[in-house]
């Protein structure tokens, strides 16, 4: 194995602001470790290692992630999660093992858990619908990045219109979580959810109303029309 890591590194590091470094963690109410780098600069600087790595196939370069995983960096994991998802099309079940190490292991912050668990594990998901049961065992877990993973996951497949059952399952499984950052969660996968299926998010979201923080309440029915979030938010 080369020093490409190294080189990973060193060109974020190379690409850091001050101002960014102090201006990002405000969105945080952990503390994070970060080069201060922008969002858009760490996509195109994972991309523009792609084409050096996917020839050495997914296997190599699942491991190279664990290792930027490894470091607690926040960008590392944004380019691990970019390089993971270049392979979606090869995903296989026993992958599924290596992502859920990864959430349970390294996530420490919601952007981290959010860049993996929308793409990554959600496109993972889409192909292997069984895994589903392991987003429930993750609704019940005592770790609050994994509790948010169980919902943020299904974040695309739901506005494809996908999963509704499990959906509703994991949210009923969340509805009391006392975690602001696990109730934006699953408010967000039922906002997703009723963008193909609004009606029953709706119902969905009536009928658990009195027990549903109002912070997951105001993201699930944020895309609704007015008349359904008059009646969704009375007492």
């Amino acid at each position: 194995m080369d020093n490409i890591l190294q080189r990973v590194r060193e060109t974020l590091k190379s690409n850091s602001d001050e101002a960014v470094l102090l201006s990002g963690q405000r969105f945080f109410k952990e503390e994070i470790k970060s080069y201060g780098v922008k969002m858009p600069v760490v996509n195109k600087i994972s991309k523009q290692f792609l084409p050096e790595i996917k020839p050495r196939g997914k296997g190599q370069v699942l491991e190279l992630c664990e290792e930027l995983w490894q470091s607690g960096v926040i960008e590392e994991s944004f380019v691990a999660c970019e390089w993971a998802h270049a392979f979606q099309k090869s995903y296989e079940p026993s992958d599924f093992e290596t992502f859920e190490r990864w959430i349970k292991n390294y996530i420490t912050n919601w952007a981290s858990c959010d860049t993996l668990c929308n793409h990554t594990v959600g496109e993972f998901l889409m192909a292997y619908p069984p895994f589903i049961s392991k987003l429930k065992e993750f609704a019940v877990s005592p770790n609050r990045w994994v509790r948010r993973a169980s919902s943020v996951t299904l974040i695309i497949p739901a506005r494809k219109g996908l999963f509704l059952n499990d959906i509703f399952e994991i949210a009923s499984l969340l509805l009391t979580d006392n975690d602001d950052l696990v109730q934006k969660g699953y408010g967000w996968m039922l906002k997703a959810a009723s963008e193909a299926h609004q009606q029953e998010v709706f119902d969905f979201v009536v009928l658990n109303k009195a027990a549903m923080p109002r912070t997951a309440l105001r993201y699930a029915i944020e895309k609704m029309p007015k008349e359904m979030k008059a009646i969704a938010m009375a007492k």
